[in-house]
């Protein structure tokens, strides 16, 4: 019988370990990531150094376990990418953005400042502060889904959060490797290097988009599981290899990959089908944070323990409340928001393990760092528990002057209108596009001159090479250096800019000349390092090879045609997204901006809603939403009536406020997570809002007398009175002369609304 190699042996250990572990933390209802780091302490050596025994059996070769836990790093930051989304960034906007610069800001400095007070060196200080700014996505979902809280509107502020966390989280890591190999921490160095990553993230991003929804598109007909899970995993790791022959960490590559492959529309497809190799994996990495706790350690530093889970404890909570307060929310949320965010996770870990295969930090730190996250791990749910009672203490103590702090200064007024002026949205769209095509332009120039120049001069020798590199080169970045100078030329937004004074003609002359001149120095780029004529008389001919670029109808309708591919790449998923569901996201967030949440949930066919009349259950009365829509296989009810039935694997989309949402849901119970690749009826939920007036039929009239259901099919979702927005309402409601409702409904029940009304 051959041998049994070490890997098998100290695989079987591992997972048999975590099965069993994890299975009775999942009794104890605790979090599986501690049941690995659990099993990895009892797998590894440290135990039974401790109790001077020589059974159980432990891990023999921590090498081979550590290049596993390698690839467990790279399949949680790739299922990380692909949850991520750019858009989704753009949509959490600048009050997430803004309350986690302040609280990682603020973490990493502390962070650093008590690192140097326990006279640690500079990297264990840095290292430190990027741990202790890192919250544990993986924790607080568990939390926020055991105490169904998933819906509030602090939950969505906390979701906001994390994932700008991530994304700083990656920016982070290439920051700290760059410090750790250069040991300087000079401001050049930093620029620099966050340019660079700028740069290729952005490169990376735009060309993935224009060719990888391309291609799953075109071998659609032959992705199933086992393919799809293949090509994924194959583009993953091609990136992963790129990224670190560019001098960036296997990571970010796996990052990148993930988030390019979320604006497909298989990305929910993809996701599916690599869980288990993430589950698997990220299981393996988390056993091997565990092998590296050892209690003797643990023990010796236990004072060093506890004043840094007392810093995160009290830390996290003080500056991820100061940051929801500065991105203007009010008190409640962000002390909710503050409580929730007050542990360290995976990414402490992550980081920790970059700076162990660096060499740049000490071997104590990585198991403080995990015996830290373990304990704030367990105090997680409490702090989100005490949340609102510590919000209720401090709202009393709350000077009446100090009103803005409790409700928030960004509450918004719902008849102010977002206007922006001519010139602020013709800059915004030509700096994107001029960004977008510079970044490509460079990208070219860059690859030709590693790669296809030096192959060119080396098969045809003297001038001529030189002149056929240049001349491959330019016809490769013509496309993108033409869309570059004349994009958003002929817009109306430009026209209207144009025609209306001659001071906006000279801003306008002024910004096309810019534009202009990139042009003709990307031309130079390529053309000066080639050959060794005057530059002056290089210059000339990159402005006349410009001019010879804009007036090309060759190049126009060729940047067209990439142009338009890309953007069909980036909305495909979108459009995919808001064919297949209830409502529009555009209303949802009009909905949102106005206080009033939608979701939608799927009717578990255990629930004890089955077979009932929404006027049986009374959802308004009871939890305080309104149902808008049901969704039953292809059929779509809007506005459904008193005497629609719920039925098994009914979609319902309610409106509602926090608090109603998380009652409705302990209401039906059995509620699962709706399936977005399910076909629906293309019959979209519309706003519209109506004033009533002096001679409105509504005027003096309770709700429960206009049967506006019946006679309009539309829904009153909330009702603005002055400056005053009332979204909690019932039927004994009375209207009032200059009320403005905001209605709820199709689109052709909203135009007839009018019409409809003067049978009331």
């Amino acid at each position: 019988m051959g041998h049994l190699p070490d890997l098998i042996k100290d695989l079987a250990l591992i997972l048999i370990s975590a099965g069993i572990i994890t299975v009775i933390f999942k009794w104890l209802r605790q979090p599986v990531v501690l049941g690995y780091i659990v099993a990895g302490f009892v797998a590894g050596p440290h135990l039974n150094k401790l109790l001077d025994i020589a059974w159980p059996p432990t891990v023999s070769d921590i090498a081979n376990i550590s290049t596993w836990a390698d690839i467990g790093v790279i399949f949680l930051l790739f299922a990380l990418g692909l949850e991520f989304s750019f858009k989704k960034l753009l949509k959490v906007g600048g009050q997430a953005s803004i309350a986690t610069l302040i609280n990682m800001g603020s973490m990493i400095g502390t962070g650093y400042l008590v690192g140097k007070l326990l006279g640690w060196g500079d990297m264990d200080s840095i290292f430190l502060g990027g741990m202790l700014s890192m919250s544990s996505t993986t924790i607080i979902i568990k939390a926020f889904n055991d105490m169904n809280l998933q819906k509030t509107k602090f939950a969505n502020i906390v979701f906001g959060m994390l994932i700008v966390e991530d994304l700083a989280a990656i920016l982070m890591m290439v920051l700290l490797t760059t410090f750790a190999v250069s040991k300087r921490f000079e401001g050049g160095e930093l620029v620099t290097g966050v340019v660079k990553l700028m740069f290729f993230i952005f490169m990376w991003f735009v060309v993935g988009i224009y060719l990888i929804p391309t291609i799953l598109k075109w071998l659609k007909k032959y992705l199933n599981d086992e393919t799809l899970l293949i090509i994924s995993v194959g583009l993953c790791f091609g990136m992963v290899m790129f990224a670190s022959s560019v001098g960036f960490s296997s990571a970010l590559g796996a990052f990148i990959m993930g988030s390019i492959l979320a604006e497909t529309i298989e990305s929910k497809h993809i996701e599916h089908i690599i869980e288990p190799l993430k589950n698997f994996f990220g299981a393996v990495f988390f056993v091997s944070v565990g092998m590296m706790m050892e209690p003797l350690l643990i023990w010796e530093y236990a004072g060093i323990i506890i004043l840094l889970t007392l810093v995160v404890l009290i830390g996290r909570v003080i500056f991820t409340i100061l940051g929801v307060i500065a991105s203007g929310q009010r008190l409640k949320v962000a002390i909710q928001s503050g409580f929730s965010l007050a542990q360290i996770g995976e990414f402490s870990f992550i980081i920790a393990t970059l700076g162990m295969s660096l060499g740049v930090i000490s071997k104590i730190l990585y198991p403080i760092i995990v015996a830290v996250s373990v304990i704030t791990t367990f105090t997680t749910p409490y702090f989100i528990r005490m949340s609102p009672a510590v919000s209720a203490v401090i709202e009393r103590l709350i000077p009446p002057g100090w009103s803005k702090l409790i409700t928030g200064y960004s509450a918004s007024d719902l008849r102010v209108v977002n206007k922006q002026n001519d010139w602020n949205r013709l800059l915004k769209s030509v700096m994107l596009q001029v960004g977008i095509y510079l970044t490509i332009s460079v990208a070219v120039i860059l690859i030709c001159k590693a790669y296809l120049i030096p192959f060119v001069t080396h098969n045809v020798a003297g001038v001529w090479g030189k002149l056929l590199g240049a001349v491959i080169t330019l016809l490769f970045m013509s496309p993108f250096i033409r869309a570059m100078i004349m994009k958003k030329l002929t817009s109306e937004v430009f026209k209207k800019l144009w025609n209306d004074n001659h001071f906006n003609r000279a801003g306008l002359i002024l910004m096309i000349l810019f534009r202009g001149i990139l042009g003709v120095i990307l031309i130079s780029m390529v053309l000066i390092p080639l050959f060794s004529i005057d530059k002056a008389v290089l210059i000339i001919i990159s402005l006349i090879l410009t001019v010879c670029m804009v007036f090309s109808r060759g190049l126009k309708l060729q940047s067209k045609k990439i142009e338009s591919r890309f953007l069909e790449n980036l909305s495909r998923k979108q459009r995919f997204d808001d064919r297949n569901a209830a409502i529009l996201s555009s209303v949802a967030d009009n909905m949102l901006a106005k206080n009033i949440h939608v979701e939608e949930f799927d009717i578990s066919p255990s629930s004890h809603v089955i077979g009932k009349t929404l006027k049986e259950l009374q959802f308004k009365q009871k939890t305080g939403v309104s149902v808008i829509t049901i969704l039953r296989g292809n059929r779509k009810i809007n506005i459904p009536g008193p005497n629609e039935h719920i039925y098994p694997c009914d979609r319902i989309v309610v409106s509602g406020s926090d608090e109603e949402l998380k009652l409705l849901v302990g209401f039906i119970g059995n509620v699962t997570a709706p399936d977005l690749h399910e076909e629906v009826p293309q019959y979209h939920i519309n706003l519209s809002q109506f004033e009533i007036e002096p001679d409105s039929p509504f005027a003096g009239k309770k709700i429960r007398d206009i049967r506006l259901r019946e006679l309009t099919e539309t829904m009153i979702i909330g009702i603005e009175r002055g400056d005053k927005a009332i979204v909690n309402f019932n039927a004994n409601f009375e209207f009032r002369e200059g009320d403005v409702l905001l209605l709820a409904g199709e689109q052709e029940k909203l135009d007839m609304f009018g019409e409809n009304i003067r049978d009331i």
